[in-house]
């Protein structure tokens, strides 16, 4: 694997949760730079060494309610 996506969306609570597509890891956190390092983390702590992908792709998503 090359590469792992992570779907990225605003916590009700504020901050940002992150869960990665195709494998089971979520992680969260109150800022941008807070999230890049704990994704990081997670992805190195979830795969055996040397499987870990090379590349980690936050998508942020964002949904927009537009009042009628």
């Amino acid at each position: 694997m090359s590469e792992i996506i992570f779907l990225v969306e605003d916590a009700p609570e504020g901050g940002y949760v992150a869960r990665a597509v195709g494998e089971s890891i979520f992680t969260e956190a109150d800022d941008r730079a807070t999230l890049q390092a704990r994704v990081r983390e997670a992805v190195l702590a979830h795969f055996d060494d040397g499987k870990a992908p090379q590349l980690i792709r936050l998508h942020f998503v964002r949904d927009e309610v537009i009042p009628v």
